[in-house]
């Protein structure tokens, strides 16, 4: 099925590589128009050249950023149906070692970022009645989470209430607010920072087998972007090959 996009604005934030990215080419691929938006302006520029795309700088974590980036939009589209924001960071840190500063940058961006991308959106999309907002979330925070991630973790939780609430608040706007929980992803930051034995030992804890790929993630995103999910809000669809599901890994004994 190709055009379930066509006409349709996409603003997406932290779309320069991996899950962003891509998102912004399964949308392309469905004929949306783009904005791009990252802190990375080479990489970026790059992924909104070969999608047919605009690009601009954004540090989501500043509202001005957020404003600016949906005010390209209008000013090259004329409107905005569609916004995803996927920007975030996860720098491994006890919380024992983890000073105000630190936590304060990671909510900054993963949490507030997300804030300011729903505020900027709800301008034009209440001014025309019609809106998708769509966040990242993870399944770490909400449902599980590991040594390391504990600013991480309470900010993808925090994106899940948050959800729920601009989802009822912005209900009357003709407006629908949901995220997707990615699992284990094979992006470039995990093959570089992670290396083999990790994706080993994960893909060892995922009843399907193997890590998700982007696509796997940008085809949630694109079926909540869609018309097919017109009357879903205020929740998330949870990607990760069934890595919830097991109490542990004797479901490696099953046949195959």
């Amino acid at each position: 099925m190709t055009g379930r996009l066509k006409d349709k604005v996409a603003l997406i934030v932290g779309s320069a590589h991996g899950i962003g990215k891509g998102i912004a080419q399964r949308f392309a691929e469905e004929d949306a128009k783009l904005v791009l938006a990252d802190t990375e302006v080479e990489a970026g520029q790059a992924a909104a050249d070969e999608f047919g795309a605009v690009f601009i700088r954004t540090d989501i974590s500043q509202l001005a950023d957020a404003e600016a980036a949906v005010a390209l939009a209008l000013d090259h589209h004329g409107r905005l149906d569609i916004m995803v924001q996927n920007a975030g960071i996860y720098p491994w840190q006890l919380l024992e070692n983890t000073s105000p500063e630190d936590w304060d940058r990671v909510m900054a961006v993963n949490l507030r970022g997300t804030f300011n991308a729903a505020r900027a959106a709800l301008v034009p999309m209440k001014a025309q009645h019609f809106g998708r907002m769509l966040f990242t979330s993870s399944i770490t925070g909400p449902h599980v989470t590991s040594p390391g991630h504990g600013h991480y973790s309470a900010t993808k939780a925090g994106i899940n209430g948050l959800i729920r609430s601009a989802a009822l608040e912005f209900s009357g706007y003709g407006i629908t607010v949901n995220g997707v929980e990615p699992g284990n992803i094979l992006t470039e930051a995990i093959q570089l920072h992670r290396g083999a034995a990790y994706i080993k030992n994960m893909e060892d804890s995922i009843p399907l087998g193997r890590l998700g790929s982007p696509r796997d993630v940008a085809n949630a995103f694109l079926f909540l972007a869609s018309d097919d999910a017109s009357y879903i809000t205020g929740t998330t669809i949870i990607v990760d090959g069934g890595q919830l599901l097991p109490e542990g890994k004797d479901f490696r004994l099953l046949p195959p």
